[in-house]
């Protein structure tokens, strides 16, 4: 996805692509169900609270919290019904505290939801902030987390049938691939590579040494990235 307007940052984290995480805990005989999404906007992010209404209709409490951007610019909670401050803020607090690696908090595009469903015992405020704190922690420990980065693309047009050992070296050398795409006599293979002269230019060498020539790279915009965790 083309980056529509620029932030302070260049990378942060988020959910892996993929269906909505869930992970459920019982404290007291409540039933907490946490569910995260990977959200873009606020429309994702409040359709994960709309949708779990739906599905879990009878349950007392469907309580969120969702930061959006690359900055974390948008930040939103919401208690349902449960006293002021127990439910909402804690489950925000757990998403922007968690240390993705030590000493770094950056957890970024991550909608939350907490169903809970009352077991007859009541928590007091404290057991509710430690109940809904610790629900979305448990989860986002366990949820699959990707690196997003702001990489310049690059593209470099080669032959069908070179395509795909350049690829494989490529990848076996540590760059990361975008999308390709392919023409009626030439596949063009994209590499997202820092944005920096440094890097570039490492990069055409190493496309024109493994192509003895034959292929330049050709720098483009920037792109949103998904990476492995260092």
């Amino acid at each position: 996805m083309v980056q529509q307007q620029e932030s302070r940052t260049a990378s942060y984290t988020t959910l892996a692509a993929g269906p909505d995480f869930r992970h459920e805990i019982d404290i007291k005989r409540s039933r907490f169900i946490t569910v995260l999404r990977r959200a873009s906007n606020e429309d994702s992010a409040r359709g994960l609270v709309a949708g779990l209404r739906r599905e879990f209709h009878d349950a007392r409490h469907h309580c969120s919290a969702f930061v959006l951007g690359a900055d974390r610019e948008i930040q939103r909670s919401n208690d349902d019904g449960e006293p002021s401050g127990t439910a909402g803020i804690p489950m925000l607090e757990a998403i922007i505290k968690r240390e993705t690696t030590p000493g770094h908090a950056d957890l970024s595009d991550v909608s939350a939801v907490v169903v809970r469903y009352f077991g007859g015992i009541l928590l007091g405020a404290g057991g509710l902030v430690r109940a809904y704190s610790e629900s979305v922690s448990a989860a986002l420990e366990r949820a699959p987390l990707v690196q997003r980065r702001r990489l310049r693309i690059c593209e470099a047009s080669v032959p069908h049938a070179a395509a795909g050992r350049l690829e494989n070296d490529l990848r076996a050398a540590g760059f990361v691939m975008a999308e390709t795409s392919y023409g009626a006599r030439h596949t063009v293979l994209r590499l997202a590579i820092p944005d920096g002269q440094a890097d570039i230019a490492a990069a055409s060498e190493r496309v024109l040494s493994l192509t003895a020539g034959k292929a330049a790279l050709m720098p483009g915009g920037t792109e949103w990235v998904d990476v492995p965790l260092p």
